[in-house]
């Protein structure tokens, strides 16, 4: 059973991402579970064809010891099997702690033995890896992580913070970075930008995933691309990803940057375009 967890920072993209892998390996044949670690609950909403799955806090809140798998976990595009970790009411509690409810609750019902899946994907918020955004990571569920960055500079900040993560989860629960997929925004010299950064921490840019205005149209009628528009070059890109995921051999610890030379990157950055400007002037 191969777990990987996606890692990025809140708007990211990552949902739109993990949700049209998971929905490419379906197509494969594959048994996918998908699990939502986010309080907002809409990792799986294109895969259940736009519709607000109940969570496992939720659910928990309600029912309590009576809680069962068929009360929170529900088939979606081609038998990928879904799961919404949800979190506590706004103001109250620990959003981390859906996470862990949630993977206790499937130890304890012994979800993965029932429904056996090839695959199971995390879907992890990544602004603050707290201990319950962590549990992916630091239980040794997932082996993979992959982390949707954009070129940003807050998108890479918290990139670099979840690498710190890793590398303080590594030895002892064997979790890897895969590398980064850079979910585009049309910065400047982005995909040499993201590039470099992976390079400088230990790692790799696994895919360049152009910005394009049918994830927008797919998600307002539920839909993955997969789904919503199988034979656009985007769905193609996404299942060329999906190829590159599951045969990355290439798994490392990475070297998160200190903040100041996060810093001293970005100006460089700025340096060299602005340099090309002056030229192209």
């Amino acid at each position: 059973m191969k777990q990987i967890a996606y890692y990025g920072k809140g708007g990211i993209g990552k949902s739109t991402i993990a949700a049209n892998i998971s929905a490419a390996l379906a197509d494969d044949g594959l048994r996918v579970m998908h699990i939502g670690c986010d309080p907002k609950h809409d990792s799986t909403r294109t895969l259940v064809d736009g519709r607000w799955l109940p969570t496992v806090l939720d659910t928990f809140r309600k029912k309590g010891t009576q809680i069962s798998l068929e009360d929170v976990l529900f088939t979606g595009y081609k038998g990928v099997v879904c799961i919404e970790t949800g979190g506590p009411e706004p103001g109250i509690g620990c959003a981390g702690r859906g996470i862990i409810r949630a993977v206790e609750l499937m130890e304890k019902l012994h979800a993965f033995r029932q429904y056996n899946p090839d695959i199971v994907v995390y879907d992890v918020l990544g602004d603050v890896v707290c201990g319950g955004f962590a549990m992916p990571l630091r239980s040794g569920y997932a082996r993979e992580t992959y982390i949707v960055t954009s070129g940003e500079l807050m998108s890479l900040y918290a990139a670099n913070n979840i690498c710190k993560g890793i590398c303080r989860f590594a030895a002892r629960s064997h979790i890897r970075l895969g590398g980064f997929i850079c979910n585009a925004r049309n910065v400047e010299n982005e995909r040499e930008n993201v590039e470099s950064f992976a390079r400088k921490l230990s790692s790799q840019l696994v895919a360049y995933i152009p910005r394009n205005e049918l994830f927008r149209e797919c998600e307002f009628n539920g839909k993955t691309v997969i789904e919503g528009a199988p034979d656009s070059e985007l769905a193609q890109a996404l299942r060329d990803l999906k190829d590159t995921i599951m045969t990355n051999a290439n798994l490392a610890i990475p070297t998160p940057l200190e903040l100041e030379e996060l810093e001293e990157l970005a100006a460089q950055w700025h340096r060299e375009q602005t340099l090309q400007a002056s030229i192209r002037r």
